[in-house]
């Protein structure tokens, strides 16, 4: 996907293109990093990541909600999916999970293989823009968050993270935006 960056989206650019691990990002940029595990379960696949994933619509799919917090200010907002079947020795982990980091799990094993990121401005006719909204407990958001998505693949096993960057929260003079990028 092509993407028009406009000037107050400069500072995020370099976090929506790197493909290393957030996690890893996180805890070297900021003195504390936190998952905060908002939903974790079955749930019916929205069309687009059933396409994705080579699902149907409404399949229902292991799903799980977080916000990754730095120095008590949630900047992510984390939805991921995967198939229950075929069944994978990765499901055991990603069950097990609770507030630990889902990337100590994907970029530690290297037989797990990153797509390409694709990104999206959403705004409030989006699901994940309202989840975010929600999980803040927020009136309100900038009109538009910029997110992110990739599908992680082990084999047949295919796991979506999509991650919704909290703009609000990623002020420019926090963001080291040189460490881990990738040009």
């Amino acid at each position: 996907m092509h993407l028009h960056w406009q000037a107050d989206n400069l500072v995020l650019r370099d976090w929506l293109r790197d493909r290393h691990s957030l996690t890893q990002r996180f805890s070297h940029c900021y003195r504390h990093f936190e998952v905060r595990c908002l939903a974790q379960g079955l749930k019916p696949l929205r069309p687009d990541e059933a396409a994705c994933l080579g699902a149907r619509p409404g399949q229902r799919a292991w799903t799980r909600e977080v916000l990754l917090v730095c120095d008590a200010l949630p900047v992510v907002f984390g939805h991921t999916v995967m198939l229950r079947h075929p069944r994978h020795s990765f499901d055991r982990g990603f069950h097990a999970l609770g507030s630990r980091p889902l990337g100590g799990l994907l970029f530690s094993d290297p037989r797990i293989v990153r797509g390409p990121l694709e990104f999206r401005s959403l705004d409030a006719r989006h699901p994940f823009y309202r989840r975010a909204i929600q999980a803040l407990g927020a009136a309100a958001l900038p009109s538009s968050l910029w997110a992110r998505r990739s599908r992680f693949n082990h084999r047949a096993k295919g796991v979506l993270v999509t991650e919704v960057f909290l703009s609000a929260a990623l002020p420019a003079a926090a963001l080291p935006v040189n460490v881990f990028s990738v040009r």
